[in-house]
């Protein structure tokens, strides 16, 4: 059964709409790159599936036991995000919000779940430090291991490489591929239609509707790919 069906999704954004008439679906264990020009709707897409934003027409069915709140994310960082005054630790533990319930502190199965995943992503000699001092690639490994608090099933990520440089792109790159391969289905919204099917299973390219979905060999050989990527494409 899929992580998440959306059937003939509709979604509105300042009096338009910004994501019309979608369906597609996540399987466990996916790699699906969102893909598209400006504008196209690919994170209110992220959105609608996050319930950040509710759907103006259609359905977003969830199945193998995913919640919207056991999904992990990724958002796009803002100026005033990566400037945020508390430690490695208290931003990792953070993703365990939606688990902790009302009362005042994390439980210590929490506290071992922040652990492994900075510990998975090479960080916990950071735990200490403030998460403001941190290089841009630390910062994403940091939040990367707060999005890993929330699942084991998926992950959401909105641009997650943009403003690094080719290195850091391409450890993180590979961080989410290692991840994938433990079971962990990845939906990566990116602007770079090279990057994604150079790195994903699945494209979903949109202009506020669908153009494209399904697997990168068959995306390849068609004539959208060409038309972005010309001859690269192959």
């Amino acid at each position: 059964m899929p992580l998440i069906q959306c059937e003939n999704l509709t979604m509105s954004y300042e009096n338009r709409n910004a994501v019309e008439n979608v369906s597609f679906s996540i399987e466990p264990g996916d790699y699906l790159c969102i893909v598209g020009e400006n504008g196209s709707g690919k994170s209110t897409l992220l959105k609608g599936l996050l319930g950040l934003m509710r759907p103006k027409n259609g359905k977003i069915l969830f199945g193998d036991g995913l919640t919207q709140t056991s999904i992990g994310y990724l958002p796009q960082q803002t100026v005033v995000q990566r400037d945020f005054p508390a430690s490695v630790q208290e931003v990792v533990i953070s993703g365990c919000l939606h688990q902790k319930g009302f009362g005042p502190f994390y439980k210590p199965s929490q506290r071992t779940a922040a652990n492994a995943a900075m510990e998975k992503l090479n960080i916990t000699s950071l735990r200490k430090k403030s998460y403001r001092a941190l290089s841009g690639g630390q910062q994403q490994r940091v939040l990367l291991a707060r999005a890993l608090c929330a699942t084991d099933k998926l992950l959401l990520l909105d641009e997650p490489v943009t403003g690094l440089d080719p290195v850091v792109t391409s450890d993180l790159y590979a961080l989410l591929k290692q991840l994938n391969q433990e079971g962990v289905a990845i939906v990566m919204v990116s602007h770079d239609i090279n990057c994604s099917i150079h790195n994903a299973r699945k494209i979903l390219h949109m202009n506020t509707g669908v153009l494209f979905f399904g697997s990168v060999e068959a995306y390849r050989k068609s004539a959208l790919c060409e038309k972005f990527l010309g001859r690269d494409a192959h």
